[in-house]
């Protein structure tokens, strides 16, 4: 178990189950995180005894993000605050490192499922996206709420989910939706009450555990096959340098500038408020 710093690797029968373990930050993603899910996805993979895998949170949410008290309130430079002028490649690397851990959850051979309860937002709903199957809190919340500003999903797992409409719906608002709607939409395979979530997780970990191996492999790769046909590996390549561009835009300074004065919580709210976002260049009117 010393492991794992920012989770919980735990297994009964044929269920793997890897729980996200930073409750009192509503498991937050830092730097270690995304690898640590990668190493756990692995080590299902390779243990014979495990069919499935299910993911969720510890505490009153599955996952709020990204810790913008460590990418965002410090005034300090990272790979993915870098001062001006920044070096797009930098970034690319450190997100597409963490974009490629999470997708371990998709590429598992093994079938994944998300439990989601309070919230999956920002690179919390990256995590939840990549798995096989998310069943939903019905009063959870799911959104990508740095769309608004500082942000870009660079799994791009909304458009393969949801078609280009409601992804534009969710992506060109930075709204979340609560669990009944993501079930309505299809992003989701079930919303059922917070109190019914364990019990239908395991119901459809259950029914999954009984299949071969082998089997559940390759009708994975049958399917994923077919996404990537569609093009995943290049709109995410797009989706991170953009997330990129996103930090270190005018407004994407402002948001990082202003957090680190009032505070994540207050920059965030004013992102999230519908008000017009401040910081923006503006260029003179054609001739």
């Amino acid at each position: 178990m010393s492991e794992f710093t920012t989770l919980r690797y735990t297994t009964a029968g044929r269920i793997a189950r890897i729980t996200l373990n930073r409750p009192e930050r509503l498991n937050a993603i830092i730097p270690a995180m995304p690898a640590e899910i990668r190493r756990a996805v692995e080590r299902a993979n390779a243990d014979d005894a495990i069919h499935v895998i299910v993911l969720d949170g510890a505490g009153k949410a599955f996952c709020s993000g990204y810790d913008l008290k460590e990418f965002g309130e410090q005034d300090r430079e990272t790979a993915c605050t870098q001062n001006m002028p920044w070096d797009p490649m930098i970034d690319y690397r450190a997100m597409k490192g963490f974009t490629d851990d999470f997708m371990s959850l998709w590429r598992s051979y093994k079938p994944t499922i998300a439990k989601v309860h309070g919230f999956a937002v920002a690179g919390g709903s990256d995590i939840a996206l990549c798995c096989d199957f998310v069943v939903i809190a019905e009063d959870a919340k799911i959104g990508y709420m740095p769309a608004r500003v500082w942000g870009c999903p660079t799994t791009a797992m909304w458009v393969y989910r949801l078609g280009a409409e409601r992804a534009k719906r969710m992506l060109l608002s930075g709204d979340t939706i609560d669990g009944k709607t993501a079930k309505d939409w299809n992003l989701v395979i079930d919303a059922v009450p917070e109190t019914e979530l364990e019990a239908e997780v395991m119901k459809l970990a259950n029914r999954m555990s009984g299949v071969p191996k082998n089997q559940l492999m390759m009708q994975k790769l049958l399917i994923n096959q077919a996404y990537d046909s569609m093009g995943m590996a290049q709109t995410q390549m797009l989706a991170t340098l953009f997330d990129g561009i996103t930090r270190h835009s005018p407004e994407g300074q402002w948001f990082k500038h202003y957090a680190e004065e009032k505070g994540f919580h207050e920059a965030v709210r004013l992102r999230d408020s519908g008000e017009p976002i401040p910081g923006s260049k503006r260029t003179p009117p054609l001739a």
